[in-house]
């Protein structure tokens, strides 16, 4: 099947994980392409602007959370790194009833994602600008979400730390990679315990049409966050929480 014949495979490949889009939903999808590539133009959004390969690789594969976590039992998400809007927007369109906030370091694209969202007509979305470690050091912030989602933003053992004290005691973080992530998983185990979580989850799929590998990591927050994590802005990245030699 040609990856632009979006509107064959994409329900098609939609409907193998449970989803349904409404007309609506679908007109949203679209708007949402034409936005991406007219902003794309001035603001460095993504290097994918081939019609197909967005719905595939960027809308397609944000919805494969949905493969990992019941986001029906979700009601509060944050997306944190979400550049252009991935994961969590696709997600919002297709569950509205998520309350999704996005934290987003990057000025620029925290502008396209607010028109974004005006444009979608979506409620109940916050787009904040600030570094991960700033904003999960407020109260309004740490140890709320029910869900934490990032997507190819760093090493695990350094989303562990900038996304775990956004988890609520019970709730979850979903780190979305591409290919296999064992070297990463085995890696991030010491920064998951210091910082009260447990590993649950680490599935692998193939993306249809241009098979490609994902993982998708799932750890659950067993506790609150200690209250050192995370380290000032720039250090998780510096020196991950790795065990020492």
């Amino acid at each position: 099947m040609d990856i632009n014949d979006t509107e064959q495979w994409f329900p098609a490949a939609l409907k193998e994980l449970g989803i349904t889009l409404s007309l609506d939903q679908t007109n949203q999808f679209e708007r949402y392409y034409e936005e991406l590539i007219q902003w794309n133009d001035k603001v460095n959004l993504t290097a994918i602007t081939d019609r197909g390969e967005v719905y595939l690789k960027h809308f397609y594969d944000s919805l494969t959370v949905y493969s990992a976590v019941d986001l029906l039992k979700s009601r509060l998400i944050v997306d944190i790194g979400s550049g252009a809007g991935f994961p969590g927007i696709p997600l919002k369109i297709v569950f509205p009833h998520l309350k999704l906030t996005i934290i987003e370091s990057l000025n620029k694209r925290v502008l396209f994602l607010q028109s974004l969202c005006e444009k979608l007509c979506l409620s109940n979305v916050q787009v904040i600008h600030a570094r991960a470690e700033d904003a999960a050091r407020l109260d309004e912030h740490r140890d709320r979400y029910d869900l934490a989602l990032a997507r190819a933003v760093a090493r695990l053992a350094v989303l562990n730390e900038l996304c775990l004290p956004f988890v609520t005691k019970g709730g979850h973080f979903v780190a979305m990679k591409g290919g296999s992530s064992e070297d990463e998983v085995s890696e991030s185990a010491f920064s998951a315990v210091e910082l009260n979580a447990k590993l649950i989850v680490n599935s692998y799929l193939e993306l249809p049409i241009q098979p490609a590998g994902r993982s998708l990591i799932v750890f659950e927050k067993m506790n609150r966050t200690p209250s050192k994590y995370p380290r000032k802005a720039g250090t998780p990245n510096k020196t991950p929480l790795v065990p020492q030699n």
